[in-house]
C-alpha cells in the first residue's frame, strides 16, 4: 500500500491509530482521581508530542542514516517559527502559508549552513553546526532586533500586533491561527463517566502532518537514496574510493532534515503565534539528540517515542512535588513517610532532569538500540513464553526498524 511493503504498512497503520486515538490513550485515569496528574491528553501537550516527534524524525534522517551528528538543528526550528509569525503579521492568520514559508526558509538556511559544515566530518562537523546555531541565536537575540530592521524583537519575542498589515485577513476571519476559518484552539470535550477527553483542531492538524512526514521518512529509508546515506555512515572513505561523491547525498540529507525542523518550528508558531530566540538555544539542539538516541537511532518509530518520553517527563513528571508524595505514602508511619519523601525528593519536581539522566544512561548502557530495542526484547520474551520455545535467541534482536 502506498508503495510500502507489508511491514512498513503495518507500522504506518499502527502509528496512525495511536495518533488518532491519543486523546483516549493519554487519559487513562478518571479526571477526579489522584492519578489524574499522570494524564497527558490535554491539547498543548499532545501538540508538543507530535511537533517534537516531527523534529526528531527529521534529525534522525541525518544522524540515523549518515552518522553526522548535528548540534545546531535548533537554528532551523527557530527560523521556521520566525518565518511563520512573519507570515501571520504580513498576510493573515491562516496557517497553511505560514507553515509552507517556514519549510522553504528553513530549507534555504540549511543549504547555507550545510554547504559550509559538511566540508568537515566527525566532531568538527558537530562543532561547526553548534557554532552556526549559537551565531543564529545571537543574531535573533540582539543584532536582528535593531529598531532599524527589527526582524526578531529580541528577548521579548516576535508576535502579531493589531497594527500589522495582515493584508489577506478577512473581517470575519478568526483573530488567531486558523485553518480556513477553523481555529487551532478549537477543542471539543467529551465526557464519558468519570473521564474527560479533549479533541483539539490544532493537534489533529499536527497529527496529520506528522503522518505525512513519517510516511516520507519511510520512503527515504527504503529508497536507493537512503541506501547511499547508509553507505556514507558505514564507510564514507571506501565509498569515495569507488568514485561516488558522497557530498551531494549528505547535503541533501542535511537540507531535508533542516526542512523537517523548520516544519516543526512553523507548527509551534501555528499553535501559539509567538517566536523567541530561546528556540534556537544549544539546549534545544541537545534535546533532539537525546530524543533520537533514547528512542533508537536509525529506527523509524524510535525518535517519535523518544520525543514523547522526554516531553512527558518535562510536563508531567516534573509536576510531582512533596505534597503529592506525602499523599502517596500517607499510609506509612510519620517518620518513615518523611524519610521516603526525603529520599525521592531530589528526583522529582525540579529534579526531573536527574531522573531522566539516569534513565538515559541505563538505556545507553543496556539498550543501545533505544526504546525500540527494549520493545523488541519484550515482545521476543513474550513470544518465547507463549510458545514455550527455547532461549537460544535470548538477547538477540532484529534491526530496530
Amino acid at each position: 500500500m502506498l508503495g510500502l511493503n507489508k511491514k512498513d504498512t503495518s507500522l504506518l497503520i499502527v502509528v496512525a491509530i495511536l495518533t488518532l486515538l491519543a486523546p483516549f490513550i493519554l487519559n487513562p485515569f478518571p479526571t477526579d482521581s489522584a492519578m489524574a496528574q499522570f494524564n497527558a491528553g490535554y491539547p498543548d501537550l499532545m501538540q508538543r508530542f507530535v511537533i517534537f516527534g516531527i523534529f526528531a524524525i527529521g534529525f534522525n534522517i541525518l544522524f540515523g542514516l549518515t552518522g553526522y551528528l548535528s548540534f545546531g538543528h535548533a537554528a532551523f526550528l527557530g527560523v521556521g517559527s520566525y518565518s511563520a509569525v512573519w507570515m501571520f503579521k504580513l498576510l493573515s492568520y491562516n496557517v497553511i502559508p505560514a507553515i509552507a514559508l517556514s519549510v522553504v526558509v528553513a530549507g534555504l538556511f540549511s543549504v547555507l549552513i550545510g554547504y559550509v559544515s559538511l566540508r568537515r566530518s566527525g566532531i568538527y562537523f558537530s562543532i561547526l553546526t553548534l557554532a552556526f546555531a549559537q551565531m543564529s541565536f545571537a543574531l535573533a537575540y540582539s543584532v536582528l532586533s535593531n529598531p532599524k530592521f527589527n526582524l526578531t524583537n529580541g528577548e521579548t519575542g516576535l508576535q502579531v500586533y493589531a497594527d500589522d498589515p495582515q493584508i489577506l485577513q478577512g473581517a470575519n476571519s478568526p483573530d488567531l491561527p486558523h485553518l480556513f476559518g477553523l481555529p487551532m484552539r478549537a477543542t471539543y470535550t467529551m465526557d464519558v463517566g468519570a473521564w474527560s477527553f479533549d479533541f483539539n483542531a490544532g493537534y489533529y492538524l499536527c497529527a496529520v502532518i506528522m503522518m505525512v512526514v513519517f510516511y516520507l521518512a519511510i520512503r527515504i529509508f527504503r529508497s536507493p537514496f537512503g541506501m547511499m546515506l547508509r553507505a556514507v555512515k558505514s564507510n564514507q572513505q571506501r565509498m569515495n574510493y569507488t568514485g561516488l561523491n558522497s557530498k551531494p547525498y549528505t547535503l541533501a540529507a542535511f537540507v531535508i532534515s533542516g526542512m523537517y525542523a523548520g516544519l516543526a518550528g512553523g507548527l509551534m508558531a501555528a499553535m501559539d503565534p509567538l517566536a523567541g530566540a530561546e528556540r534556537m538555544q544549544w539546549t534545544a539542539s541537545g534535546e533532539v539528540v537525546l530524543m533520537t538516541i533514547l528512542g533508537g537511532t536509525g529506527t523509524l518509530i524510535g525518535p517519535v517515542l523518544g520525543a514523547g518520553f522526554i516531553k512527558y517527563f518535562e510536563n508531567i513528571f516534573s509536576k510531582i512535588n512533596d505534597n503529592v508524595l506525602h499523599s502517596w505514602f500517607a499510609f506509612l508511619p510519620d517518620g518513615l513517610e518523611d524519610a521516603v519523601v526525603f529520599i525521592i525528593h531530589p528526583f522529582i519536581g525540579k529534579g526531573w532532569h536527574l531522573t531522566l539522566g539516569i534513565l538515559f544512561m541505563l538505556v545507553v548502557i543496556y539498550l543501545p538500540g533505544g526504546l525500540v530495542e527494549g520493545g523488541q526484547r519484550l515482545l521476543n520474551w513474550i513470544r518465547r513464553k507463549s510458545v514455550g520455545g527455547d532461549d537460544s535467541r535470548e538477547g538477540k534482536t532484529e534491526p530496530a526498524e
